[in-house]
């Protein structure tokens, strides 16, 4: 297999698994034997799934049909990014997730309801406000939703964020849907929030920037307050105007502290707006040539890292918070851990969303053809440096995808059950969207193991127990 725990890691897996909904650092997602090439078409597509490890299990939770047979023109489709109720009330009780449509909208799911008909509902109905191509999905850390158009041009009236203040508690199309329109407009992606509850973006365009909002009040309760004055910046790196570049990093600034224009330098539209794209021209932002997903992690060394899916040119840059330099994480140069070749880009392509597991791990999730090449892959960082450059290191096929017409989004690990991970089928020939929950648990040997261990652990508790007596 693909990797092995220690046996302290073993013990506690099991009690994890053993104990229904408990939280812990361990997962068996890392765990698997990469798969030497793509799959082809999945016989059953409530089973979209070619999986690299027998004890990774798939099941449909959600799917597009059924909600359209409920309530008709509910669910306009191409499900997206996806998120949890991350703090609060019921904490990873919701996921959530936006429509990539010309009429977007958003949907909820209570993992906690049983009944397959009754678990989803579209809490922003489609096409409100005119929203179209909802793409971003993020819980915020004042606990509600924000999601962003994946559209933007000139003389577009698109690219906004907006905010699902009600985002738990919303009924069927009562969702509480405000745009925040101090985020300049750009076409947006990944958001991610760092550890000073910074908010950082994307342009998705080849030659698209990389954009950090910082909030007067970083530490603000509800969303009227953070997103009503701050400042947003685009990244200049090696010096800027330039492409992919790799370096220092300067954030330069495109508005003011109060996140209105700067004169000489932000381009303001009809709505008082800022075009985020155009502005970040005329600071000479470094260029990236579709810049898509982005996510946060901690190294080892307590470093902050912002990855970044570069879909056109088939990289993940990394950008480190704390050294302030940017480098490149993965490439069709990076070592194929199933051949120990450079993975080349017949395989590796058209990297696009990211996910980042209970262990730090980074997953990289395909923009290409469902049954044919649609694949997820697995960032293996042995020493959680932050790069895949030392021995042993590289990417591995993790999943692939068989349903037709469909690519893989949203790739999501839930952050209180470290065994269980989410993602969406989008747009299949069928028009059947679904979202299909991935559980892992331990090898059978690694069962054995663990339980031996724990009646060792029981063993050794009983004799301290006598021996007390004695």
């Amino acid at each position: 297999m693909f990797q092995r725990k220690p046996l302290a890691a073993l013990v506690a897996g099991a009690l994890m698994t053993m104990a229904a909904g408990a939280n812990a650092a361990t997962t068996y997602f890392d765990n698997f034997t990469p798969i030497a090439a793509s799959a082809g078409p999945t016989a059953n597509e409530a089973f979209p799934l070619t999986l690299s490890s027998p004890n990774f299990t798939q099941l449909t939770i959600a799917d597009r049909a059924t909600q359209n047979t409920l309530v008709p023109g509910s669910n306009s489709g191409n499900w997206d990014m996806i998120t949890a109720n991350e703090s609060g009330p019921d904490a990873g009780r919701y996921l959530l997730m936006p429509y990539e449509t010309g009429t977007g909208g958003v949907q909820r799911i209570d993992l906690q309801d049983p009944n397959y008909n009754t678990r989803t509902v579209t809490i922003v109905a489609p096409g409100t406000q005119g929203f179209v191509s909802g793409d971003a999905s993020r819980w915020t850390p004042w606990g509600s939703y924000v999601t962003a158009e994946e559209s933007w041009g000139t003389g577009s009236t698109k690219g906004r964020l907006f905010e699902v203040t009600n985002p738990t508690t919303a009924g069927q199309f009562t969702g509480d849907f405000i745009q925040r329109s101090i985020i300049p407009r750009v076409s947006h992606e990944g958001l991610a929030f760092d550890q000073n509850k910074s908010m950082y973006f994307i342009d998705e365009l080849n030659g698209g920037s990389i954009y950090k909002y910082v909030s007067a009040n970083p530490n603000a309760t509800n969303g009227n307050d953070y997103f009503a004055a701050g400042q947003t910046f685009a990244a200049k790196v090696n010096g800027g105007n330039n492409a992919n570049a790799v370096g220092a990093i300067a954030w330069e600034a495109i508005t003011d502290v109060n996140g209105a224009a700067l004169a000489g330098v932000s381009t303001v539209l009809g709505d008082g707006s800022i075009d985020g794209r155009v502005t970040a021209n005329t600071v000479k932002a470094t260029d990236y040539q579709r810049p898509e997903d982005l996510d946060i992690k901690l190294l080892a060394n307590g470093q902050e890292v912002l990855f970044i899916a570069t879909t056109t040119t088939n990289e993940v840059y990394s950008f480190n918070l704390d050294t302030g330099m940017a480098s490149l994480f993965a490439s069709t140069a990076t070592i194929d851990l199933a051949t120990g070749l450079a993975v080349g880009a017949g395989s590796f392509t058209s990297p696009d969303n990211l996910a980042i597991d209970a262990e730090g791990n980074v997953y990289i999730i395909e923009d290409r053809n469902g049954a044919v090449d649609d694949d997820i892959w697995f960032a293996k960082d042995i020493n959680k440096d932050g790069d895949l450059l030392d021995a042993g290191e590289g990417l591995a096929r993790w999943a692939s995808n068989g349903t037709p017409g469909s690519e893989f989004t949203g790739l999501y690990f839930d952050k209180f059950k470290p065994n269980v991970a989410y993602v969406n089928i989008q747009h299949p020939s069928t028009g059947d969207d679904r979202l299909v929950m991935l559980s892992a648990v331990p090898e059978p040997e690694t069962y054995a193991l663990a339980l031996g261990g724990l009646g060792v652990m029981g063993l050794m508790a009983r004799r301290r127990r006598n021996g007390s007596k004695a």
